[in-house]
């Protein structure tokens, strides 16, 4: 399904006092050898709720996570992607609700760190289109306009791990046979894997900024180990958690951006060098381990033991992506 477009009943649905909530969760990107494709569910959710009101234009509230700094009109990234998700359905923006009598309160709850590599705008994305097709459907979203949410907040990002992740949650393997379309495939992690988080206290870095060092061209052995290393992954994290550290190396983009990040990269070689399936999340500048249940107290251990510049965080796998609140009326 391209997305282009997507006609509903609006009629129906909008008036004063119809409020949908959706939580979407934090995602972590790449896992090592997957770059751009694969991504992980992680258990941290915002919260997003949208609510029609009875005065014209937006009303925009902030808690949490980046409320001091985003903006607080149209140009929030999660009010963005609603709105387009009101224009694919036909109903249009503020001006279209204005002239039904009707605007807009939106409160976002953010929790996910942001600029960290744990897919905070990813989130938001898949959050607005999420609020804005769910508030002209009956109930809920169907798995076809989920596949909607999936593509147009993949083709949003420009590549679809973390969106994916979010929008399905648990481990999710994605690809875009053309600009416009985005296919994923969703699958169950074992129940003995646990992801544990590092999060540098104070240090963020801009997805735009870590693509922006990498490569045009890599060698053909290196790609050659990195199509090896991406089948193994797939094959570690649902079947065989033994070769998670083969599974996680990389060639393309970690080493290319060490000089961005180099205390991320060196937690990840300390960490490697105990024998943990350490990687950079997404784009950093945070940290993930991959390991097996019992070990992940070990992990927590070594990292705490660098002192007050790490947070840990152990969220666990968010085996179900998007969710739809009840809708609530007046």
């Amino acid at each position: 399904m391209s997305g282009a477009t997507m006609q509903l009943a609006p009629d129906v649905w909008l008036h004063p006092g119809r409020t949908v909530r959706v939580r979407v969760p934090a995602s972590t990107a790449n896992l090592g050898p997957g770059f751009d494709t694969m991504g992980l569910g992680l258990g941290l959710r915002d919260e997003y709720a949208v609510t029609l009101t009875a005065e014209p234009g937006l009303q925009l509230e902030l808690h949490g996570e980046g409320a001091a700094e985003l903006a607080r009109d149209e140009s929030h990234l999660v009010a963005r992607a609603l709105r387009q998700a009101l224009e694919i359905s036909g109903v249009g923006w503020l001006d279209d609700l204005a002239r039904r009598g009707l605007g807009l309160h939106l409160r976002c709850a953010n929790v996910i760190p942001m600029s960290a590599g744990l897919g905070s705008s990813a989130a938001a994305v898949v959050g607005g289109l999420g609020l804005g097709f769910a508030l002209l459907a009956r109930e809920g979203l169907s798995t076809a306009t989920l596949r909607l949410v999936n593509t147009h907040a993949g083709v949003w990002e420009g590549h679809p791990d973390n969106s994916s992740a979010s929008a399905y949650g648990g481990l999710t393997v994605s690809w875009m046979p053309t600009a416009q379309v985005v296919r994923t495939v969703h699958l169950s992690v074992r129940q003995d894997i646990e992801p544990v988080v590092l999060v540098p206290r104070g240090d963020r870095l801009a997805t735009s900024t870590a693509r922006a060092v990498l490569p045009t061209h890599v060698l053909r052995q290196d790609a050659v180990h990195q199509a090896g290393r991406s089948a193994l992954l797939v094959h570690a994290l649902t079947t065989d958690p033994s070769v998670l550290w083969d599974a996680t190396c990389d060639w393309l983009h970690q080493e290319q951006r060490r000089p961005a990040y180099p205390g991320s990269m060196a937690a990840v070689d300390t960490l490697r060098a105990l024998g943990h399936a350490a990687v950079v999340s997404g784009a950093g500048p945070s940290v993930l381990a991959l390991v097996r249940t019992d070990l992940a107290d070990l992990v927590q251990a070594e990292a705490r033991g660098w002192g007050r510049d790490w947070q840990v965080l152990r969220p666990g796998i968010a085996h179900h992506g998007l969710l739809v609140h009840p809708t609530e009326e007046p």
